[in-house]
């Protein structure tokens, strides 16, 4: 069966083909959610969704008519996207979600059915001051971490990283649930504080072209001692009074963030993450590297530490919503 996935964010949408389990054609547009919150209707999302849908199928050389099935994840299930499903509560096993699938028929993006799979949110009810912070929710996210958890084989409690404009924490249970998870600002605030703060002069290029070890690790370090605001303005300082080059300013600003989310998973209470619990990282090659060397000799990341090759991490969310839908019975085994 020839199978059309659709993963669609706050910004982007990605469409990828699969043929007999590989990947054959891919589409991308940057078109999302947020279209549909800034024009009040979902006609822009319709329109790129129905045109990245075309691209991926040019590319493959393939019809429409070709396609025996068609999953969709991620934010493209929340209420500014095209198929609303409530999150289903955590812990949330790959069967649950498989059962919580919705089809629905969006016409002006395909001439059939689409399924779709929800999202996951942490089990907190009755949401105040008292106890917010315990609450997280993801869409999006769920379908790649159990395409990890499929292809790494995993069997033990996992957090799993998933960094970008909101970086994810995913913790997975020894049964392969997702057990909750939490979400930080890391990707916006490096993007906002680089190119919209007194501080882009002081980092000409913006974001870190390769790391700097040492200050990486010092970055880490002053936030966690004198807080973020204050750790991003030394940037500054050190540029004016110093003379560590753009590159060296930018990895002490990237460890600090980061440093900041590594101190989120030891006192969150979204999720509880114990000392020695083994830790998966994904992501782009520098924010990889970083992470591991940021946990690095801190015993509190003393399990199990896999960076992810660019091979592991490759088209997850088209896998795990394949892997969901197969659960469902809607896409037979290979």
């Amino acid at each position: 069966m020839n199978i059309l996935t659709i993963d669609t964010g706050t910004t982007n949408t990605r469409v990828t083909v699969w043929q007999d389990g590989k990947v054959v054609g891919h589409g991308a547009r940057q078109v999302g959610v947020r279209d549909t919150a800034i024009t009040g209707n979902t006609r822009k999302l319709e329109e790129g969704v129905r045109e990245t849908i075309a691209e991926a199928l040019a590319n493959a050389r393939l019809e429409a008519g070709d396609i025996g099935r068609v999953l969709a994840s991620g934010m493209i299930t929340s209420n500014v996207g095209l198929c609303e499903i409530p999150h289903v509560p955590a812990p949330a096993s790959i069967d649950d979600l498989a059962k919580a699938m919705r089809e629905s028929l969006v016409e002006n993006v395909w001439h059939a059915p689409i399924w779709f799979v929800p999202g996951v949110r942490n089990a907190v009810d009755h949401i105040g001051l008292h106890n917010c912070e315990a609450m997280d929710m993801m869409r999006g996210e769920e379908t790649e971490s159990f395409a990890l958890v499929e292809r790494l084989g995993l069997d033990e409690p996992t957090v799993i990283v998933l960094p970008g404009s909101h970086s994810k924490f995913v913790s997975i249970d020894k049964s392969g649930r997702i057990d909750g998870c939490v979400t930080t600002l890391a990707g916006e605030l490096l993007h906002v504080i680089s190119h919209d703060t007194i501080l882009a002069g002081s980092l000409k290029e913006g974001f870190a072209k390769r790391i700097d070890p040492e200050m990486l690790l010092a970055g880490a370090a002053s936030a966690n001692k004198i807080g973020l605001g204050r750790a991003c303005f030394s940037v500054r300082i050190l540029d004016q009074f110093a003379v560590y080059d753009a590159n060296a300013r930018a990895n002490f600003l990237l460890g600090a963030v980061l440093g900041s989310d590594l101190l989120t998973l030891k006192n969150s209470s979204a999720i509880r993450m114990s000392p020695g619990t083994r830790f998966v990282v994904s992501g782009k090659p520098i924010l990889r590297e970083a992470i591991a060397r940021l946990v690095e000799g801190d015993d509190f990341f003393s399990g199990t530490v896999t960076v992810l090759g660019d091979d592991d991490q490759r088209d997850l969310a088209g896998a795990g919503a394949i892997a969901v839908a197969r659960r469902r019975g809607l896409v037979d085994h290979e």
